[in-house]
């Protein structure tokens, strides 16, 4: 397994976990996640990247790992964005007596789809690097993004219409 020490792709996971911890799964949303039904490993593989950043970090981020959470992260975008995101408003929870805490859920169910948008976005980007220093550090090798067949229509998957990708789970 290559161990990923370059900068750019740390703070570009850096700003990734960051953006699904405030946009994506904060304390409004996350409810309405946990509906979802997807698998252990899905869940394990998303959540070994945005809640232990702090501990890969200091151990170091495997190449490998890092196309299995950008896979998992994928299969969660294209989920979300056509299961979760029309009637998002409908299963979650309206009762709020503060009236901060209603305008505060408004305004993340209005700005899921955006926040989806961008989320998809970084995850793009981070791949994109990933597999820039994977195809330049395999000199001649079969670059190991390539053992990851189901990343192979990631722009369509995370950026497509619903039509131009078979729905995984």
């Amino acid at each position: 397994m290559a161990l990923i020490n370059d900068e750019s792709v740390v703070r570009l996971i850096k700003q990734l976990v960051d953006y699904y911890r405030t946009n994506v799964s904060n304390r409004f949303i996350r409810p309405a996640l946990l509906q979802l039904q997807f698998d252990d490993v899905l869940w394990n593989q998303i959540e070994s990247l945005t809640e232990r950043f702090e501990q890969l970090n200091y151990q170091g981020f495997h190449i490998d790992d890092l196309y299995r959470q950008i896979s998992a992260l994928t299969k969660f975008v294209y989920t979300v964005r056509w299961d979760l995101a029309p009637t998002l408003r409908y299963k979650l929870k309206e009762d709020y007596p503060d009236e901060t805490d209603k305008l505060l859920r408004d305004m993340a169910i209005n700005n899921f789809s955006s926040n989806v948008k961008v989320f998809a976005g970084l995850i793009l980007e981070l791949y994109n690097k990933l597999v820039e220093i994977d195809t330049a550090e395999a000199k001649g090798k079969l670059p190991i993004y390539k053992q990851f067949p189901d990343l192979d229509d990631i722009e369509e998957k995370l950026h497509g219409n619903k039509k131009t990708v078979k729905k995984e789970q």
